[in-house]
């Protein structure tokens, strides 16, 4: 391998490295602090790794990986999110008795490698393994908390998901292999297909790959394990699914439909518009009758989601650039919100603390804590000066500037639908205490506290000032031209079935 190759993978080899330097620490002391620790300056140095990959872009390694400013911007924002999770994941797993710490940062890693392997994916079998390596991990993530009946059956719950996904994606992409011969983003289209226009086996393939994806990403009408799983598993851990195993597998769609060869297929972006307006629409309406703050947080996602593929949907008018920021905002709010849960919830009880009815009064009793669940909220509603503003002003001019008139309209109706309930759950927090026993808040966990006091910072001051990230966003964009890139369209292959290229 070259020295570029070995810079530009230097975050996953790091990754890699950390597990077994956590693993080992686990076999010879056990120790939540010393876990977290290992576990945290292993994702610091992965991002430290980042540096000296920004002076080799964009590098190709063999077939498999591309590692561009896209996936420089996408990796930083995900060890940072994982970096976020660790630090409101370290005194709730301390508080859980008889359950061992360790293991859970261990899992963390190994579910971070996935991700970060997922987004240098230009190949469907680093993205499948990628896939499956986070999603075997986020088992054991969610049923932590073993003695919560509601954490087991929301492990289950994920692991017929996660199966029934794969089977969809391993099918569309034998069936694309069948048709191609090839499995390479870069490759796919620039064979025989191209000239021939898009087949059956392609047309199936693609149903088939965005069946798979459209499950991981939660959008109507692949949505129905969303709610419990975020219910049944831990905080923190609702918020690593939330924001980065959704990243992820966002990042990969981009990949392949908007920079690749997928965005040929005008059948698949008409299907994912579709999505996107079921996904606004429905996501809003079931939160409204949520008396649930997780479930509601996961109908919210879905809506999110649906406002995020309109900027996908979107790549001739700065589409990118808007998806990239909103996945910024998404993921900052999302973790403060999840982050105020964990804090609230006693890890040993039967649930987290979810009912909006234990938050009555929040702004009496945990002011400082109301007032950040609020600041995200708002945010998540798109009202300024936060970064959900701003995302979302970014998205409406991009669906603008593409003529999106039907998936725009589904925006703005399902924008005016969520300010309903994330308001009433402010008012909820801002009503006099009632007379009846209050729920009992665990003591203030001091490394929770001030990651979500860091990230309602965050959402303020890139509300106000979001000129630096749009710049280094504006750098990664995925679709400019490279050597590497040209040089991978003369890979010798073979095209058509039956004859399959050598990968």
């Amino acid at each position: 391998m070259r020295i570029d190759g070995f810079l530009a993978l230097l975050p996953l080899l790091v990754l890699s490295a950390g597990t077994v330097v956590v693993m080992t620490g686990i076999a010879i002391r056990r120790s939540n602090f010393l876990a977290t620790l290992t576990t945290g300056l292993v994702l610091v140095v992965a991002l430290l790794a980042l540096l000296p990959v920004v002076n080799v872009l964009p590098v190709r390694v063999a077939p498999l990986f591309l590692v561009d400013g896209y996936f420089v911007f996408a990796a930083a924002l995900v060890l940072l999110s994982a970096l976020a999770v660790l630090l409101l994941s370290y005194g709730y797993i301390a508080a859980l008795r008889n359950i061992p710490a360790d293991e859970f940062y261990l899992l963390l890693l190994v579910a971070t490698l996935g991700a970060v392997a997922m987004l240098a994916s230009d190949h469907f079998v680093t993205f499948f393994l990628g896939l499956e390596t986070l999603s075997v991990a986020l088992l054991g993530l969610i049923a932590y908390s073993r003695h919560r009946p509601d954490a087991t059956e929301a492990a289950m719950k994920y692991l017929v998901l996660a199966g029934t996904s794969s089977a969809f994606l391993l099918f569309g992409i034998a069936l694309l292999y069948a048709d191609q011969g090839t499995l390479s983003f870069s490759l796919v289209g620039s064979t025989r297909g191209a000239a021939q226009g898009i087949g059956i086996y392609r047309m199936a393939a693609s149903a088939l790959i965005l069946t798979g994806i459209g499950y991981k990403l939660s959008i109507v009408p692949f949505h129905m394990w969303a709610p419990d799983v975020y219910d049944g598993a831990p905080a923190p851990v609702g918020a690593f699914i939330a924001v980065v195993s959704k990243l992820s597998v966002f990042t990969v769609l981009m990949r392949y439909f908007v920079a690749g060869p997928g965005r040929a297929d005008h059948a698949a972006f008409q299907a994912i518009a579709l999505f996107a307006i079921l996904s606004m629409l429905l996501g809003n309406l079931l939160a409204l009758g949520q008396d649930n703050l997780k479930r509601l947080l996961a109908y919210s996602s879905i809506a999110h989601l649906g406002y995020l593929l309109v900027a996908f949907l979107a790549p001739a008018t700065f589409g990118i650039e808007a998806s990239s920021y909103y996945l910024a905002a998404y993921a900052v709010t999302t973790l403060g919100a999840f982050g105020v849960i964990g804090l609230l919830s006693d890890p040993d009880a039967g649930a987290d603390l979810a009912d909006l009815a234990a938050y009555r009064g929040l702004f009496w009793r945990r002011p400082w804590l109301a007032g950040i669940l609020t600041l995200m909220l708002v945010s998540l509603a798109g009202i300024p000066p936060t970064m959900g503003f701003i995302a979302k002003a970014y998205v409406m001019t991009a669906g603008v500037g593409s003529a999106l008139t039907l998936p725009l309209a589904a925006l703005v109706i399902g924008s005016i639908i969520g300010l309903f309930y994330y308001l009433r759950v402010v008012v909820v927090m801002a009503q006099p205490l009632a007379s009846t026993t209050q729920a009992r808040f665990p003591r203030v966990r001091m490394s929770g506290a001030i990651t979500v006091g860091v990230l309602a910072l965050v959402v303020v001051l890139l509300g106000l000032q979001p000129a630096a990230l749009i710049a280094s966003i504006r750098r990664a964009d995925p679709r400019t031209p490279s050597a590497p890139m040209l040089a991978a369209q003369q890979m010798p292959h073979v095209a058509g079935r039956g004859a399959p290229a050598q990968e």
